[in-house]
């Protein structure tokens, strides 16, 4: 048991509630959690479950309308319930320190980053102004931003996603804190970039002897970097343990469904996730019993009559439950029966073939040379995919997998290139021409709220796409509307509402039924689950999978999560900076990567397993290099162990590794086919 001298930060009892109008929402129900000096708490659940306004509470920042209700947060000994604010802005950021999910939003977009990072120094501690901005170079060569001195008079929109998060972290830290909240703070980001940021916040926690509350819904982000975990539900706190004993003898059936729902590079294709049905609940109503009861496999009528009280065990393990589980996640799963094999030989004529596909963009200004600059977003792909197969295309933010994407389904023009569609080359058709063909290649956005008209119902949006192309009557459009609805799990009732009143998951069904509206033979799913819950991606993941095996759809999907594109992909291309690496079959090369980059990229997945933990040597350090200005030769040398001179001056050509397998790289981790070995490289201009 935790001794009491080594608490920090002691919740008791905490309740919150927030005033909308009529609405009376309570997003925090007698909370209690304990933070350790130097440990790192893990709260993790799904959207709703009250992990953000839990801490918002602890820094005294709740919404308009918000208030603690009850309880009490003890910070060292002092009371912050209903500290004065004064007191309270003398601990925010000096003691205290919050990094938020959305740093776009969170920094001041007028101001320089130097500015913002030395303002808390200044406040606090009195600094002089050029103090204060040697205090802010320092601390942000300390979170490993790239030439400090140089960005100091940068603005937010300059720098890239994990530079700003870098930013957040140094501004939480300018004044030492002892304690951190840590807000979703890679949500946003690639999984090489999430690495880094998570390691570095577990490096200087270390140094600077912090503690810190780590939120996320990731239950692999939890098992990696947190030493003990809260799973909160309904705004109530489930089940609490140390990391290890969490995930090696689950008790809530919550936490059981949670582990269960996530997809994992080790997870059986054939089999579907686990999905938790139901939704989570209204928390304007403070219903009796269970919170998670609705949604529980394991609910008795007691359940729903009586809510469970905490229940201690040894280790510090305490969970709220009347069925408590027996173990790690081990609910029954159902297999996909329908989907078809891959095929073991390519046929002739592929349902989709990507030949030498270039997009670039022309940028603001002028080259070193006079020359005008050109964003090359795309450099050179190809590839093909059959029908009913889904290839998958893996890769860092700005590696080019949404432009080339939006070249697939005819809504960008290359610059040159082919994209061939059932033999045609549609990249080059009238517009008249391609209109008859659109209805076959369609487009699954990656935000369901921005891609769905917020003044048309979702009747209206459903139907749209059948009068453009004069598909039957109104009556026929109005029932092929209701068929789409049933086929993505959505009741009828959807037909009449508009898209605000969805869930998000909700949302991306309707984005998928109005993708299928028209039979496509190609869809494209760009990021199709990435703002989505875990239990909520698993339903839309299994959906897309079995609606796939039934129509033998050919998909393409593109996504930055390993884990999703594994389970949904026959083949895999992995783009670095404009070009495809690396493809293969999933197997190949999710089993046997021949590239530093994939490997780098699979070592930095967050596994739901404590005890899997990939070598640190092996991950993708640095950030993606410019597209304007690419490196020569092998792009991806100013960030590879393994590079030398060779690559410095010459592009490596893709070689086989197998029949299937090949790899664009110089000093390859696999060996490759005698066939394959070696063809003199082409000049990169």
């Amino acid at each position: 048991m935790d001794l009491e001298s080594d608490r920090v930060l002691a919740i008791r009892d905490l309740s919150v509630e927030i005033r909308r109008g009529d609405r009376v929402v309570r997003p925090v129900s007698d909370v209690g959690l304990v933070l350790n000096r130097g440990e790192t708490l893990g709260v993790v659940g799904e959207t709703g479950s009250g992990k953000s306004m839990t801490g918002l509470a602890i820094m005294g920042m709740l919404p308009a309308g918000g208030r603690v209700t009850g309880g009490s947060i003890d910070f060292g000994g002092e009371e912050l319930v209903g500290l004065p604010a004064a007191r309270y802005r003398a601990l925010r950021g000096n003691e205290i320190a919050m990094v938020f999910q959305d740093s776009m939003t969170a920094l001041n977009p007028t101001r320089r980053i130097g500015e913002q990072v030395a303002e808390p120094v200044r406040l606090h501690h009195g600094a002089s102004r050029r103090a204060a901005r040697e205090r802010a170079a320092e601390v942000l060569a300390l979170v490993g931003l790239p030439r400090p001195a140089e960005r100091m008079d940068d603005y937010p929109h300059q720098l890239s996603g994990g530079m700003r998060q870098r930013v957040m972290i140094a501004m939480a830290l300018a004044c030492e804190p002892r304690v951190v909240i840590a807000d979703e703070p890679t949500t946003a980001l690639d999984v090489t970039i999430q690495a880094e940021i998570l390691d570095l916040l577990d490096d200087l926690r270390s140094r600077l002897g912090m503690s810190m509350i780590l939120i996320t819904h990731d239950m692999g982000v939890i098992a990696r970097h947190a030493d003990r975990v809260a799973v909160m539900y309904a705004g109530r706190v489930a089940e609490t343990a140390p990391t290890p004993v969490l995930f090696g003898r689950t008790r809530h059936r919550y936490t059981h469904a949670l582990l269960s729902s996530i997809p994992s590079l080790t997870h059986d294709r054939d089999e579907r996730l686990f999905s938790i049905p139901g939704a989570p609940p209204d928390l304007t109503v403070a219903a009796p019993g269970c919170p998670f009861a609705p949604r529980c496999e394991a609910a008795t009528d007691r359940c729903q009559e009586e809510r469970p009280a905490a229940s201690a065990e040894d280790g510090g393990h305490v969970h709220a439950c009347h069925h408590p589980a027996s173990g790690p996640a081990d609910l029954v799963r159902s297999r996909f029966t329908a989907r078809p094999a891959a095929p073991a030989e390519r046929p002739a004529e592929p349902r989709l073939r990507v030949v030498d596909l270039r997009r670039e963009y022309p940028v603001g200004g002028r080259g070193l040379f006079g020359g005008r600059r050109t964003l090359k977003a795309v450099s050179g792909v190809s590839f093909e995919v059959a029908a009913g197969e889904t290839f998958g295309l893996v890769g860092e933010s700005g590696c080019g997998k949404s432009s080339l994407g939006r070249m697939l389904v005819a809504l960008d023009r290359p610059t040159s290139g082919e994209v061939i569609f059932d033999g045609e080359p549609v990249s080059r058709m009238s517009a008249r021409a391609l209109g008859e063909r659109r209805s076959r290649l369609q487009m699954m956005f990656q935000d369901s709220g921005a891609a769905l008209d917020p003044r048309m119902r979702i009747g209206t949006i459903l139907r749209e796409p059948l009068a453009i192309q004069g598909a039957g009557g109104r009556a026929h459009r109005t029932a092929r509307a209701r068929e789409l609805l049933r086929d993505v799990g959505l009741p009828e009732s959807v037909m009449e509402r508009y898209p605000h009143e969805l869930s998000g998951g909700q949302r991306q069904r309707v984005n998928l039924a109005r993708a299928l509206a028209l039979d496509p033979a190609v869809l494209v799913a760009d990021e199709p689950v990435s703002a989505l819950d875990v239990s909520i991606r698993s339903q839309v993941l299994n959906l897309m999978r079995g609606i796939q095996a039934e129509r033998g759809l050919s998909s393409v999907v593109i996504s930055h999560d390993l884990a999703v594109v594994r389970y949904l992909a026959d083949r895999v291309g992995v783009m670095y900076l404009g070009k495809l690496v690396e493809t293969g079959t999933t197997e190949e090369v999710y089993g046997t990567p021949a590239h530093p980059y994939t490997a780098g990229l699979l070592a930095a997945v967050p596994d739901a397993d404590p005890q899997a933990r990939p070598p640190r040597g092996a991950r993708v350090r640095g950030e993606l290099p410019s597209p304007i200005d690419p490196p020569s030769g092998c792009r991806f040398r100013t960030r590879c162990a393994l590079a030398d001179e060779l690559c410095a001056r010459t592009e490596p050509l893709p070689r086989p590794v197998t029949g299937t397998h090949q790899v664009a790289c110089h000093h390859p981790l696999r060996p490759l086919e005698p066939a394959g070995i070696s063809p003199k490289g082409v000049s990169q201009s």
